[in-house]
Parts: C-alpha cells; sequence; structure tokens
C-alpha cells in the first residue's frame, strides 16, 4: 500500500516544529506502524535526509517507549494497543496519516517524535516502591492475601507509564498513571504500611511536575494500551482522604 504521512518535525525542546509531508509506497499491510516508519527512515537515508527521530524499545507492547499520537489519537486507533503493536493492515492504500509526539506541558518534545517523560521517573521515585524488608517469596508467600485485593493490585499494576493518558487528557492530568501505581501497591498488604506517606508524596510530586487536574474527561481510560480503569483515580482519592485524617 502507499500512504501519505505528515510526521510532526522539531529539532529540538527550542526550535519551532512543524508537519513534514512524507510518501511512504510499497508498505505490507503486515508490517507495523513502527516497521513502517523504519521504511520511510531508510528511504530518507538513501537520499541524504534526517531520518524521523521516534522512541522504541521492546517493540511488544511492554516498555511503553513509544507513544505517538496517530490521527489525532495517543497510540493509534485500535483500542488496548501500543503504537508498535498498531499494524497497518488497520489502514487503507491512500490513506493520509498524521503523526504526532505526545503533547503536554510535562512532557516536552526532545526532538520530533520523542517527549522527555522523566515527569514520570520523578512521581516514582517520590513513593512508587515498598521500602519494607519483606524477605523473600517463601515469606512473602505466607501472607495470605484475598483474590479481589490480588486481581485489583494485578490490574493496576498492569500500567507501563507510556504517558498515553496524559497526552489525551485535556487538562494533562496524570491522575490515572499515578492511581495506579498507588491503588497497585496500597492494595497488598506489604505496601499498606506506607500507603499514608506514598500518596501524599506521589500526588505532591505531579502536581510539582506540572500535570494537571483530573477533571472526568475518561479520555484517559479510552485511550490506555493497558485498559486502566479510572476507578483507580477513585481509589487513589480515597487514600488521599484517609492519609489525610489520619
Amino acid at each position: 500500500m502507499n500512504l501519505t504521512l505528515y510526521v510532526w518535525r522539531q529539532k529540538g525542546p527550542e526550535h519551532k516544529g512543524r508537519l513534514v509531508q512524507y510518501e511512504a509506497r510499497g508498505i505490507s499491510s503486515d508490517m507495523s506502524f513502527l516497521e513502517m516508519l523504519d521504511v520511510v527512515n531508510e528511504d530518507l537515508i538513501k537520499k541524504g535526509d534526517e531520518p524521523i527521530a521516534f522512541d522504541s524499545d521492546c517493540r511488544e507492547g511492554i516498555c511503553g517507549m513509544c507513544g505517538q499520537v496517530v490521527n489525532g489519537v495517543p497510540h493509534g486507533p485500535m483500542k488496548k494497543t501500543t503504537i508498535c503493536q498498531l499494524h497497518m493492515r488497520h489502514f487503507k492504500d491512500g490513506d493520509s496519516i498524521y503523526i504526532e509526539p505526545f503533547r503536554a506541558r510535562a512532557f516536552p518534545v526532545i526532538k520530533d517524535l520523542i517527549v522527555d517523560r522523566s515527569a514520570f521517573d520523578k512521581i516514582i521515585q517520590a513513593g512508587g516502591y515498598i521500602s519494607v524488608h519483606t524477605n523473600g517469596a517463601p515469606d512473602g508467600n505466607t501472607i495470605l492475601i484475598p483474590k479481589r485485593d490480588a486481581d485489583r493490585a494485578m490490574d493496576a499494576a498492569e500500567c507501563i507509564g507510556c504517558g498515553a493518558c496524559v497526552a489525551a487528557c485535556p487538562n494533562g492530568s496524570a491522575m490515572l498513571f499515578t492511581a495506579a501505581k498507588v491503588s497497585h501497591l496500597a492494595s497488598l498488604p506489604q505496601g499498606r504500611t506506607e500507603a499514608a506517606r506514598r500518596v501524599c508524596v506521589m500526588t505532591e510530586e505531579m502536581l510539582k511536575e506540572g500535570f494537571g487536574n483530573c477533571s472526568n474527561h475518561y479520555e484517559c481510560q479510552a485511550v490506555c494500551p493497558k485498559g486502566i480503569r479510572v476507578q483507580f483515580i477513585a481509589k487513589l482519592n480515597r487514600e488521599f482522604l484517609k492519609a489525610q485524617v489520619t
């Protein structure tokens, strides 16, 4: 198939970006979206032009590095799919595709489609961990955990920190990401010891990094490639209120 691409090109954070038109020819419907970009980059290199800069690592929907906005939707048109797992069979010959970076104040553009998501790392560093010594796996397995709590923790732990929720939110909120991390640990007995401190410091760091507030647009849930639900935001709010009381 042959496609027309409109790709955001920006040399750096201090430079002004713009959409540049490219032709993607001879693209197989079996290619992933990133493989299609690889083909376009190979053609650009052959012509002596600078290739399109974009992030990727595992290309298996695990690491969350590959975030892009395709035709106005973070990670593209398919639900619960990362951009690296999006295949060209979902597009038609002759389609025009607009490709942009995640846009949020807390995610400044580094180059082209690559954004700086280190703000997420700072939220995790603030409190997204367990520092209580729990010994080895056999000791951990002696603590009985209700299946409902285990399932809730596992559902929240699916978050890969890609940032699609921030890019989709009109406020640039990181509430879904932070809520998933808080809910994951607060649902398990090993994480409850530090639960009050964790929710406070992670929420404070989230605001410090320039993320906006949640106003219940539900766009974050709609684009999340792992299907993280907004119910976790309610869990974060409950944990925060509980911490203020105690």
